[in-house]
């Protein structure tokens, strides 16, 4: 398959760059790129087609996709009057498959070819959405949820239970022999975890080396009650806040490492984000969920300054958006908002260069790319390169937008951005 257009091509510390060029993808792999004219009639894209990887969404909610824009409340009432409900529905593993097929359907229109991703608490409906995501070819790490408190009582499991039902969740999915998807452990938050569960899943995620995905430091009402739901995590003189806070309780459960991912971190102290760039996790940002939900801005050029792995997340239905690119935009809007107005881009006369605190587009679009994909751990993903997993976008802005005449061609795309622009995803070698 020959794909021809203007490429979205990897460019130096962590940006992006449009040239115009092919490639051509056999075999489900980038088998060939190239700057310049096409050898041959493209099969995919011309002369005003923007050719850019799949959209990697680090963070977000498969049962929750139909709650998107209940308004008003804030995170725990959320999750009780609106998120529990929904996922109650999942104790049907046949509604979970097809609204996972739904899901798939609704990522693909939006050109999210790789997804992090949670289920439910639910073990068969849970492995019915990790079958249809198998089938679909999407790349996913995706995982069944863990509860066993504040919660109600139909989506809370006992502990034991649970962490059974998580190692044969991993056996089921590894069985699947599908590279490109991946089991997760997910104890949802602190709140949700007794110690029981929050040490088992540590005990599990250390012995199958899998990734563990949860939340952190969304609201600062969830972090005064997860510190007062587990003091066993503290030393002896019950120090919280600077010696450790929330994320000490992670900690002491064994659940950090590399490969975690850790959703929001919006309210961090110093001492825990040392223990965050210690362990070498991953802090999901989510600025859509987060405004959405009035929790407050993560600090995240703080975070990437004092060497946090950050990555960018939907976080549907928190967050109201599927679309990456406009996830990517709120993520710049934020930090304007942070910076304040006195925060004019100042590397050069058009401001296009790289602010102390705000990103610019080339580097949304490199975050939503190859950043999110290095993140979590997809090494083969997220960029147009020989050799690269062939996850692919056709976008066709059309002449009318005059998109690459412009100063700054990235910026217009990036808040410009339609779906409906879209002509073509190819998800693993394949239009999907």
């Amino acid at each position: 398959m020959l794909v021809s257009g203007w490429l979205m091509l990897p460019h130096s510390s962590g940006r992006v760059r449009l040239s115009r060029g092919w490639l051509m993808i056999e075999g489900g792999v980038i088998e060939a790129l190239g700057e310049g004219p096409a050898p041959g009639t493209a099969d995919l894209g011309g002369d005003d087609a923007v050719i850019t990887p799949g959209f990697v969404d680090a963070h977000l909610h498969l049962p929750q996709f139909d709650s998107i824009g209940q308004d008003g409340l804030p995170l725990l009432k959320w999750l009780e009057t609106v998120i529990f409900p929904a996922e109650m529905r999942w104790s049907d593993p046949a509604y979970a498959a097809s609204m996972t097929r739904r899901v798939i359907e609704r990522l693909i229109r939006a050109g999210t070819t790789s997804i992090a991703a949670y289920a439910t608490v639910h073990h068969e409906g849970s492995l019915a959405a990790a079958e249809e995501l198998s089938r679909s070819g999407l790349r996913a790490i995706v995982g069944q949820v863990l509860m066993d408190q504040h919660a109600p009582a139909e989506l809370c499991r006992p502990a034991a239970r649970l962490i059974n039902e998580a190692a044969a969740y991993i056996d089921r999915v590894e069985a699947m022999k599908n590279p490109r998807l991946l089991a997760s452990v997910n104890p949802r938050f602190a709140i949700s975890c007794s110690r029981e569960l929050l040490l088992g899943a540590g005990e599990l995620v250390q012995s199958r080396g899998v990734h563990m995905q949860t939340h952190l430091g969304e609201t600062t009402d969830e972090c005064e009650l997860a510190v007062r739901l587990h003091p066993w995590a503290f030393d002896d003189a019950g120090r919280a806040g600077e010696e450790g806070g929330y994320t000490r309780i992670y900690e002491a459960a064994g659940l950090l490492s590399e490969k975690s991912l850790l959703a929001h971190g919006i309210y961090l102290s110093a001492q825990e984000r040392s223990i965050v760039r210690g362990s070498g996790c991953v802090v999901a940002h989510c600025p859509t969920a987060n405004t959405f939900l009035q929790s407050g801005i993560m600090p995240r050029r703080e975070y990437v300054r004092s060497g946090i792995i950050t990555a960018v997340g939907s976080d549907v239905a928190g967050g109201p958006d599927v679309s990456m690119p406009r996830v990517a935009r709120a993520m710049i809007d934020s930090a304007k908002t942070l910076a304040g107005p006195a925060a004019l881009r100042r590397g050069s006369a058009d401001g296009r260069e790289d602010d102390a605190r705000i990103p610019t587009p080339a580097r949304a679009w490199w975050q939503i790319t190859r950043g999110n994909a290095e993140a979590l751990g997809l090494m083969n993903a997220g960029h147009l390169k020989v050799g690269a997993e062939a996850d692919v976008l056709v976008v066709k802005p059309g002449e009318a937008s005059r998109w690459h005449e412009t100063p700054d061609p990235l910026g217009t795309l990036l808040y410009a951005w339609d779906d409906r622009w879209l002509s073509a995803t190819v998800v693993g070698g394949r239009v999907a």
